[in-house]
C-alpha cells in the first residue's frame, strides 16, 4: 500500500502524488511531482558520444592533433517513479584524455579544421601536441546536465551524467623533411630517398 505524503491517506491512482509513508516532505516539488536525483535516472542514459581526430588516426610529433567529440542534446521518454516522463540530457563539458597522461576540460566538443576554415595542424580548444612517437588511446568523457518533465515543465536535476567514448587510437609519427635538387623518381640516391 502507498500513502499520500504527510496525510497517511492511501492513494492508488496515477493522478495523485503518492510516496511511501516515510517519504520526506521535501520529496515533492511545487508542481506536485517527486524531486528527482541522478540515482533515479539510472535507467535513462544519454547516447555514447563519438570521438574522431585529425589527421584521421594519426598525429605528428610536436604538432597539434585535433580531436572532435560529437554529442548532442537528447530527450528520452519513459516512466520514472511511477509517472510518464521526458528526460533531457544536454552536453555541458567534455574531458579529453589523450592517452599520454594529459587531459583537457573543454566547454565544446571541438570543431574540424575544415569546418572552422583553419589549415591543418592549427591549434584548437580540443587539440593536443604529443611529444613522442607511439600509439596512444584517446577518449572523451562528456558531461550532461539532466532535466525532467512530468508534463508540467522542465525540472533540473542536480549534478551531471557522464558518458565516455570508446577508445580512439592515434598513431603518432615523426616527419622529417629534406631539401633536394631532384625528386626520388629522378634521382633514387638523393637525400631522403
Amino acid at each position: 500500500m502507498i500513502y499520500a505524503p504527510n496525510t497517511g491517506r492511501a492513494c492508488d491512482t496515477p493522478t495523485e502524488l503518492c510516496l511511501g509513508r516515510d517519504a520526506p516532505a521535501d520529496a515533492v516539488v511545487a508542481a506536485g511531482f517527486p524531486a528527482v536525483t541522478l540515482a533515479d535516472l539510472a535507467s535513462f542514459r544519454p547516447a555514447t558520444p563519438q570521438l574522431t581526430g585529425e589527421p584521421l588516426g594519426f598525429g605528428v610529433v610536436r604538432m597539434p592533433t585535433n580531436f572532435v567529440a560529437a554529442a548532442s542534446a537528447q530527450e528520452i521518454r519513459g516512466v520514472l517513479l511511477g509517472y510518464p516522463v521526458t528526460v533531457r540530457f544536454v552536453p555541458v563539458a567534455y574531458v579529453f584524455s589523450y592517452g599520454d597522461g594529459q587531459t583537457r576540460r573543454a566547454g565544446t566538443g571541438g570543431v574540424a579544421w575544415t569546418a572552422s576554415g583553419s589549415p591543418q595542424f592549427t591549434p584548437t580548444e580540443t587539440s593536443h601536441v604529443y611529444q613522442e612517437r607511439g600509439e596512444y588511446s584517446a577518449s572523451v568523457a562528456t558531461e550532461y546536465a539532466a532535466a525532467v518533465d512530468f508534463g508540467a515543465g522542465w525540472q533540473p536535476v542536480d549534478g551531471v551524467v557522464t558518458a565516455r567514448t570508446a577508445a580512439y587510437s592515434v598513431q603518432v609519427v615523426e616527419v622529417r623533411t629534406a631539401l633536394v635538387e631532384h625528386t626520388c623518381a629522378e634521382d633514387p640516391h638523393a637525400a631522403g630517398c
